[in-house]
């Protein structure tokens, strides 16, 4: 369900309840209901903390960077900062959360557990041996962050942090299924997956991209099709058209602005790019993710 807004997506920042200073949070589904009326939770927001998110019972639908996930028992959601997400009807589902701050790990955990990957799925349905592994370990965290005053703050703080690095150090390398071949990322691929992220403001071509890393641009094709499932260009083109609803949803910034940040020569051509892409103009998108309706986005438009 879209909020009938004509406001930009928030940014929601880390808060915490006092008491908890390291930069880590554990909750029931249940104390979310409590704490945040469903019609605040159905509006877009983009918090810029990561969330963890299991379930016990039920279901849930959950939107991330405008892509809808269908979460239950058994399987793992992790939304990390900067995504724009939407919460579905929580009424039905009973769950864990996590909530943490980048800053909550250290710097070899975090590049361990790849918090910067901006391609790592949101959902994941681990395979029995893990999803056992993962239950102990957020039944730990969790017991951990209720047992605040147990021990010394600075202890408390230590465990606290170092039972969130054995969940998200488990859930970022997940046993894959037994029969089901996985993709090994190889060095072009990775080099290129960030030399994407890097650039891909400046530049949508591969050639560009094949000149700068020393591939040809067919090797690249080769590799990224081969580990992401996709040619090279569409890889470049998902992130470019992934920016552009995100600036769209959480700015209010102009197409011609948003035409300028993503290196297009003007606002038509971004305008053909993105419609071409996602099938509905610019304006038609924000209008859609806003929750405008008939006489509102004709308003707008003027």
């Amino acid at each position: 369900m879209m909020v009938k807004s004509r406001q930009r997506i928030p940014e929601i920042p880390f808060a915490a309840p006092a008491g908890t200073p390291a930069g880590v949070e554990v909750m029931s589904l249940a104390e979310l209901r409590r704490r945040v009326p469903q019609d605040v939770l159905s509006r877009p927001q983009r918090p810029d903390f990561h969330h963890l998110l299991t379930l016990t019972a039920g279901e849930l639908h959950h939107t991330v960077d405008f892509t809808g996930h269908t979460l239950r028992p058994g399987s793992w959601l992790w939304v990390r900062p900067g995504q724009v997400q939407q919460w579905g009807d929580l009424t039905r589902a009973e769950g864990t959360m996590v909530l943490f701050r980048q800053d909550a790990l250290d710097a070899a955990t975090a590049t361990a557990a790849r918090l910067d990957d901006p391609h790592a799925p949101a959902l994941s349905t681990p395979v029995a041996e893990d999803a056992e592994a993962l239950d102990l370990a957020a039944e730990h965290l969790s017991r951990e962050f209720q047992a605040l005053g147990h021990l010394p703050l600075e202890v408390h703080v230590a465990a606290l942090r170092h039972l969130l690095a054995v969940l998200v150090l488990r859930l970022a390398h997940l046993t894959v299924p037994e029969g089901t071949p996985a993709p090994v990322p190889d060095e072009t691929y990775l080099r290129f997956r960030d030399a994407v992220e890097r650039h891909f403001v400046r530049t949508r071509r591969v050639e560009d991209y094949a000149d700068l890393l020393g591939y040809s641009a067919r090797t690249l094709a080769r590799a990224t099709l081969n580990t992401a499932g996709v040619g090279a260009k569409e890889f470049v083109d998902r992130r470019v058209v992934l920016e552009a609803k995100r600036l769209l949803a959480h700015s209010d910034r102009t197409a011609a602005q948003i035409s300028d940040r993503l290196g297009f020569a003007n606002a038509s051509q971004f305008n053909k790019y993105f419609t071409h892409r996602v099938g509905e103009s610019p304006i038609d998108f924000r209008d859609a993710v806003r929750g405008r309706t008939g006489q509102q986005a004709s308003r707008a438009r003027r």
